[in-house]
């Protein structure tokens, strides 16, 4: 049982970094020792769990189910190996944190500060905008981003979804008209905003409209700003539900084409892969993944 344990987790980490070798990197064996983990765990289970290539593996639905478990064991024994080490001594130490302008009055923005109030030896350093940060330039210990992640020199963990909606002013709607399908919004205004992709796509159950070339005057470099604009009745724009959700109960901003939808994007904790803050950083993840829970 110790054995096929130690291989679920060896096979979690392959499925995590994608690659054997990145594996064996990360857990300090040779590349052999984790083929082999993973190829008994797969003989004692009798099922396939990754599809291997010359370039890349991939994870078959057994592998799916299995890495949904593995992921819960490894992360339960980490948050009780933290509260063991915890108990011992009040946690200390400091921590610089970085979260987009979107986070404002989320529930990752409120698991900060209640984790501050229960960690008060823990200094925290918090950095927001909507522009990404280097994070080993800018010495950062934790980031939140959107997106899928594409930098390998960092770590990730998803923590939640970002839930955005197409909305206008009413006044704006009210001069302009309300656009009845998706083709009408290529006559309407948008507000462009800086790192977000002018392209939008548009889904009704799985059909799937794009719309691109839109036309746009207003231009700006956050999520504020562009809320601002819309209110103002300079045109629409998809935003993040968090940030508008009041606007939309009193009616300050109505969403256009409410019976489609834009896909939902992952959100993700990422940190430095050479950090050495391993426990206090471990301990604030593992907060915010608490608060996802707790508030989902």
């Amino acid at each position: 049982m110790i054995d096929q344990l130690r291989s679920i987790a060896i096979f979690a980490k392959v499925a995590e970094e994608g690659s054997f070798s990145g594996a064996a990197r990360d857990l300090r064996i040779s590349t052999s020792v984790v083929s082999q983990h993973v190829s008994k765990l797969e003989r004692d289970l009798g099922v396939t769990l990754l599809y291997r290539t010359t370039r890349a593996i991939s994870l078959t639905h057994e592998g799916q189910t299995l890495l949904l478990s593995a992921k819960e064991m490894i992360d339960s024994v980490q948050r009780g190996l933290n509260d063991i080490r915890f108990s011992k001594a009040e946690p200390a130490g400091s921590l610089k944190v970085t979260m987009p302008g979107f986070v404002r009055r989320s529930k990752f923005e409120s698991a900060l500060w209640s984790f501050a109030r229960k960690y008060r030896s823990v200094a925290i350093t918090l950095s927001s905008g909507d522009k990404p940060l280097d994070l080993i330039r800018e010495g950062y210990d934790l980031a939140l981003r959107l997106g899928e992640m594409r930098d390998s020199t960092l770590r990730s963990k998803k923590i939640g979804e970002f839930e955005r909606k197409l909305v206008a002013s009413p006044s704006y709607l009210a001069k302009v008209g309300t656009p009845t399908g998706v083709r009408d919004l290529q006559q309407f205004d948008f507000i462009s905003m800086k790192n977000l992709p002018e392209k939008i796509e548009l889904w009704k159950d799985e059909k799937k409209e794009v719309l691109k070339d839109l036309n746009s005057r207003i231009f700006v470099d956050s999520v504020a700003n562009a809320r601002s604009a819309v209110i103002g009745g300079m045109g629409i724009q998809r935003l993040p539900v968090s940030e508008i959700a009041n606007d939309l109960r009193e009616g300050t901003l109505v969403e256009v084409l409410p019976d489609w939808s834009l896909k939902a994007l992952p959100i993700y904790v990422v940190w430095p892969g050479n950090s050495v803050k391993s426990d206090l950083r471990q301990l604030l993840i593992d907060w915010i993944m608490d608060a996802e829970k707790t508030f989902a």
